[in-house]
C-alpha cells in the first residue's frame, strides 16, 4: 500500500517531477513529461507498478526519519537513524540534463548503516516489464519507445524482475546513483555525476527562488509554495500543471479520481497576478503565451484545460490493472471535462490578458485580438446553462458563478477599450451585455429568503464559488448581500475550520457523494473575511492551513478533517496560488491585492 499522502514529497526538472516518501521510495514518475505514461506507478498500485526505494533494509528498525527540502531549493534531504548509525538520502532531478534524470545519494552521517536499492521499472503505468541488462557501472531497461538507464558502482543483481542492490555506508562515505531516461532510439546521454548535480541543481533553485520580492522573500510559506509553482511549470512552453499526479482521490475509496497533470485556464489570473507580484515576470510572461496560444482558435471551441504544450485531445480512459490509491477506482489517464462547456474560462481569459496590460507584462494589442473573437461570441453564449466551475458530470445549470465570470469578461473587455484606447465597435454593446448579466445574476443569483447568493438559479444550495463574487470585483465584500452568503457558507459549508466546494448530497454533480474540504476555498473564505476587516478570523483560518501542510510545505488539493489527513491529486498548484494570494492579502494591510483592485469594484 502507498503511503498517506502527505507522506510524499516532490523534486522535478521543470518537464516533469517524482513523488518521494518517507520510507525512501519514489512512488510516482512520469517521463518524459508530466503527462507521459509512469515507469513508477506504486502510487496507484503496488510496489510490482514500479518504484524505486533507496533505504535501509526491512530487517534494520529505523528510529527516526527526518526530511526536509535545502532552504530555497528542490533539492530533497532525508535522514534515516537506526540503531547503528544515521544515514541521509539526497534526491534531486537535474535542471540541465538533456533528458529527465534523478539523482540520489547516500550519505553516511554516523556510525555505519546497511542500505538497500529496490528498483522495478514498469513502463506505461506499471503495465510493461521492460527488458533488462547488466551495462559498465549499472543496467539499462528498455521496451518500446522507453528506455532507462541505471548508473552507480555498487553491484547490482537481477532477483524476481527486481534490480537490487545491497550495501553499507559509513560515516564519511557517499553512494552516488542516477537514472536517466531516453528514448529508446537513440544513445543514452552521457552519464552524469550524482553529487555534481545536486550542487548544481541546488545552485539553480536558490538563485532563482532568491530572485523573489518583498513579502516572497521573507515568508517561508510563500517561497516553498512559488517553489512548487516552478517545478510544476513544463518548462519548453510555460505552462503550468494543476498537479504532478492522476487519480489521488477525493475521497478514500471513491470514484472522485481525475486526472490533473494538465493546465486549467481557470487558474490563469490568479497565477498571473502571483508571479507578477512575486517578481516572476518571465514566468508570467511564457504563462501569458502559453494561455494565447492555448485559446486561439473558434471562441465555441475554447477549452477548460489543455496539455502542457497546448494540446487539445485529453481522452479520458481507466487503467483497470492498477489497483488505486488505497483501493480508490477507477484510475484515471486523461480529463473527460475538457470537452465540457464553461462559461466561466471565458472570464478567466479576458481578466489574466488585461491584468497582463496592467502589470505592464506585454502590449494587448495581440492579446486583444484574442479577447474581442471571445466576447463577441459570449454575447449570445453567456445566457446558456453550463457545467460550472467544479466540472460538473450532472445536467448543465445556470450556475451563478459561472454568469459572475461572463460579466468579468464583458467588464474587462470595457476597461480594456477604455483604458488604453483599443478599438472599440462594440463598447456599447459590451457595456449593455455587462449590465445585462450583473442584473440577472443579482436577481436570479441571490435568494432574498436565505439572504445568500445560491449555487444556481433557482437552487436552495450554496456553493463556495460564491466567494469568488468580491474577488473578481462584482460586488464589494462588505455588501450586505456578499456578507450573507459569506455567513450562510460558514454555517453550511464549513466543517472543523474548512470549506467544502458545495453540499456533495444534491444531484447537482451526477456523482456519489462525498469528498474532503476544499483548499481554495478555505483560503477564498480568509480573503473575504480580510476584505470585510475581519483580519483577526481571516489570520485565524489561514494559519490553520498552514498548520496542515506536510513537513516540507506541501499542499493537495483537498483535506479530510475527520481523518486528519490531505486528499486528492498533489502538490497542488491552486492551493499554493491561493496560498500566496492569501499571505500577501493579509501582508499588504489593506484591500484585496489582486485581480479587482478596490476602487475598480463594482457597486449597484
Amino acid at each position: 500500500m502507498a503511503l498517506r499522502i502527505e507522506d510524499y514529497a516532490m523534486i522535478g526538472d521543470c518537464r516533469t517531477a517524482a513523488l518521494v516518501g518517507r520510507d525512501g521510495s519514489i512512488d510516482w514518475l512520469c517521463t518524459p513529461r508530466f503527462d507521459s505514461g509512469a515507469c513508477f506507478a506504486a502510487l496507484l498500485g503496488t510496489p510490482e507498478n514500479g518504484r524505486w526505494k533507496l533505504a535501509p533494509p526491512d530487517r534494520v528498525e529505523i528510529k527516526e526519519v527526518r526530511r526536509r527540502y535545502r532552504p530555497g531549493s528542490m533539492v530533497l534531504e532525508t535522514e534515516f537513524t537506526t540503531g547503528s548509525g544515521a544515514v541521509r538520502v539526497t534526491d534531486a532531478m537535474a535542471i540541465d540534463s538533456p533528458t529527465p534524470t534523478v539523482a540520489r545519494v547516500v550519505e553516511g552521517l554516523r556510525g555505519e548503516v546497511p542500505m538497500r536499492s529496490d528498483l522495478i521499472i514498469r513502463f506505461d503505468y506499471g503495465w510493461i516489464v521492460p527488458w533488462v541488462t547488466r551495462q559498465d557501472s549499472g543496467v539499462a531497461a528498455i521496451a518500446g519507445p522507453d528506455k532507462l538507464r541505471l548508473r552507480s558502482w555498487v553491484e547490482h543483481r537481477g532477483e524476481r524482475f527486481t534490480t537490487i542492490a545491497e550495501f553499507t555506508v559509513k560515516e564519511g562515505q557517499k553512494v552516488p546513483f542516477t537514472l536517466a531516461w531516453h528514448p529508446s532510439t537513440e544513445p543514452a546521454p552521457p552519464g552524469l555525476d550524482a553529487e555534481g548535480v545536486m550542487r548544481d541543481t541546488d545552485a539553480w533553485w536558490r538563485a532563482w527562488s532568491s530572485r523573489g520580492d518583498g513579502y516572497a522573500c521573507g515568508d517561508e510559506a510563500v517561497v516553498r509554495s512559488l517553489l512548487t509553482l516552478k517545478a510544476l511549470t513544463f518548462g519548453p512552453t510555460g505552462g503550468i500543471v494543476a498537479a504532478p499526479t492522476t487519480s489521488l482521490p477525493e475521497r478514500i475509496g471513491g470514484v472522485r479520481n481525475w486526472d490533473y497533470r494538465f493546465c486549467w485556464l481557470r487558474d490563469a489570473t490568479f497565477t498571473l497576478l502571483v508571479l507578477i507580484n512575486a517578481g516572476y515576470l518571465d514566468e508570467a510572461r511564457d504563462w501569458r503565451q502559453w494561455l494565447l496560444r492555448a485559446a486561439a482558435g473558434r471562441p465555441e471551441h475554447l477549452q477548460i484545460m489543455y496539455g502542457v504544450a497546448g494540446e487539445r485531445r485529453l481522452t479520458e480512459f481507466t487503467l483497470d490493472w492498477l489497483a488505486g490509491y488505497e483501493g480508490s477506482k477507477p484510475v484515471r489517464v486523461g480529463n473527460a471535462a475538457s470537452g465540457q462547456f464553461q462559461l466561466d474560462v471565458y472570464g478567466e481569459v479576458a481578466d489574466a490578458l488585461y491584468q497582463a496590460h496592467c502589470h505592464g507584462l506585454a502590449p494587448l494589442d495581440d492579446a486583444w485580438r484574442v479577447g474581442r473573437v471571445l466576447l463577441r461570441f459570449l454575447e449570445k453564449a453567456w445566457k446558456q446553462p453550463d457545467e460550472g466551475i467544479w466540472e460538473v458530470r450532472g445536467d448543465r445549470r445556470h450556475f451563478t458563478q459561472s454568469k459572475v465570470m461572463a460579466w468579468v469578461a464583458f467588464d474587462r473587455g470595457v476597461r480594456a477599450i477604455e483604458q488604453y484606447d483599443l478599438p472599440a465597435d462594440h463598447l456599447d454593446r459590451w457595456r449593455a451585455a455587462r449590465d445585462a448579466v450583473h442584473k440577472e445574476v443579482c436577481a436570479q443569483g441571490f435568494d432574498p429568503a436565505l439572504n445568500t447568493f445560491v449555487q444556481s438559479y433557482g437552487s436552495p444550495y450554496l456553493d463556495a464559488s460564491l466567494l469568488m463574487i468580491p474577488l473578481v470585483g462584482f460586488l464589494p465584500a462588505d455588501d450586505p448581500r456578499m456578507k450573507g452568503t459569506v455567513e450562510a457558507i460558514q454555517q453550511r459549508l464549513r466543517h472543523r475550520g474548512f470549506v467544502r466546494r458545495y453540499d456533495s448530497e444534491s444531484d447537482v454533480d451526477g456523482l456519489p457523494t462525498g469528498e474532503g474540504a476544499f483548499l481554495p476555498c478555505t483560503f477564498w473564505l480568509a480573503d473575504n473575511l480580510a476584505l470585510q476587516g475581519r483580519r483577526d478570523e481571516a489570520r485565524e483560518i489561514y494559519d490553520r492551513l498552514l498548520a496542515i501542510r506536510n513537513d516540507v510545505g506541501l499542499l493537495a488539493e483537498e483535506y479530510d478533517p475527520e481523518a486528519g489527513r490531505q486528499l486528492g491529486n498533489f502538490p497542488q498548484a491552486f492551493s499554493h496560488v491561493c496560498l500566496v494570494n492569501t499571505a500577501r492579502n493579509l501582508a499588504v494591510g489593506g484591500g484585496l491585492d489582486g485581480p479587482a483592485p478596490a476602487e475598480q469594484r463594482h457597486k449597484e
